[in-house]
């Protein structure tokens, strides 16, 4: 289960001294001539590697990824972009590639600069170390305040997709400090590759939260280079857009589970919205509630909070549509409101997952959340970070 699942690519990670005595720099590299399209963060304040791998993704095609963590390189001006344009050339000379076909990752405290020496050193080591063996070591380089390392892979039709990705805390859409990057075998053109990663990142990267702080550096990559030599028809890019999506769907799901602090994972649907851009707003509101988020840490129902979240729930300038006496809410398939009115019965919410299901009866649209509980570990280990 690993990035290198896929023909054609290698990878490696490597312990360049940027983190405490862990491996922290990761190399991934296509063998095969490929074409890529990447995802990145809303957030009006972006890290330098973010704009430079815009700058690089307009001109040329990817074909090496270098991440880092232990330091963002956000909020660190010019120097910052300067460094991660070294960074990509480096790794460019030892490819024996251009440095606009490297595309670079960070991530880790911000407002901090790279130490560049380490950095270099260690793309060095990383690229003498590459093998198609390589994927898990690259995943746990790319870890923050991560357990465990996060990877997927699915094969099928003469073709396989397989990614890897880091994320535990500041997890919020747009993007979830949330990296990926996935690989595949199968042929695309270029220019196609955002095509097929959009959909996919929308309904399921950019569905979940574990703290509703949306990173600066947030990026999903997908490089395809076609060395499975399958030739394309509708039906198989039909059955690659479900697998990319299966991995998408599985990394996002092993992010909130690995979330900082995290006991309890949930899910959040709404059905019943006036529109789906509206159940959207609803289930965010709801999943990033902090008052729902302590409910679920102490094993407490507690529905009350979910109306409260609901019912205001940013749209539009205004609130999303709600009318309570409509409202049919249920805790893991126990109906605790009934068309507005409390059935008196109390859900078992005593386990390690939950699943929330409001209908709201005023229409069509529909959407889904996944969220966690909010612990007192979370508060240590973000109070802790830089210590």
């Amino acid at each position: 289960m690993t990035v290198t699942a896929a023909k054609g690519f290698v990878a490696a990670g490597v312990e360049a001294g940027i983190r405490h005595a862990k491996q922290d720099v990761a190399v991934i590299h296509s063998t095969e001539s490929a074409v890529g399209g990447a995802m990145f963060t809303r957030n009006k304040v972006q890290a330098a590697c973010v704009k430079l791998d815009r700058a690089h993704l307009e001109v040329a095609e990817p074909q090496a990824v270098v991440v880092n963590s232990g330091v963002a390189n956000a909020s660190t001006g010019a120097e910052g972009y300067a460094n991660a344009g070294a960074t990509a050339a480096r790794a460019a000379e030892l490819l024996g590639i251009d440095a606009e076909q490297v595309l670079v990752l960070s991530t880790g405290v911000i407002g901090m600069h790279l130490p560049m020496d380490r950095l270099l050193n260690g793309v060095a080591s990383a690229v003498a170390a590459l093998n198609a063996d390589g994927g898990h070591d690259a995943a746990q380089a790319i870890m923050t305040t991560d357990t465990r390392p996060k990877e997927s892979v699915v094969s099928r039709d003469g073709f396989t997709v397989g990614g890897m990705a880091k994320g535990a805390g500041m997890i919020h859409p747009d993007l979830a400090t949330m990296l990926s990057v996935i690989t595949t075998d199968y042929p695309l053109e270029p220019g196609e590759p955002g095509g097929f990663l959009r959909p996919a990142v929308d309904e399921t990267f950019n569905a979940i939260t574990i703290d509703g702080d949306c990173s600066t550096n947030d990026t999903v990559i997908l490089l395809a280079n076609g060395a499975s030599g399958l030739a394309r028809t509708p039906e198989t890019d039909a059955s690659f857009a479900a697998a990319l999506h299966e991995v998408c769907d599985d990394l996002s799901r092993q992010i909130v589970a690995d979330g900082e602090g995290v006991t309890v994972l949930a899910e959040i649907h709404v059905q019943g919205a006036v529109d789906t851009s509206q159940a959207k707003a609803i289930a965010q509101r709801i999943a990033t509630s902090l008052l729902v988020k302590t409910a679920l840490f102490g094993h407490d129902a507690n529905w009350g909070r979910v109306l409260m979240a609901a019912g205001s729930a940013p749209y539009n300038g205004g609130y999303a549509d709600i009318d309570a006496d409509l409202a049919t809410l249920r805790y893991n398939d126990t109906v605790v409101l009934d068309h507005g009115s409390p059935t008196n019965v109390e859900p078992d919410v005593s386990g390690p997952s939950c699943t929330i299901k409001l209908d709201l009866g005023l229409g069509d649209g529909s959407a889904a959340y996944l969220t966690s509980d909010l612990s007192y570990d979370y508060v240590r280990i973000n109070a802790d970070y830089r210590s």
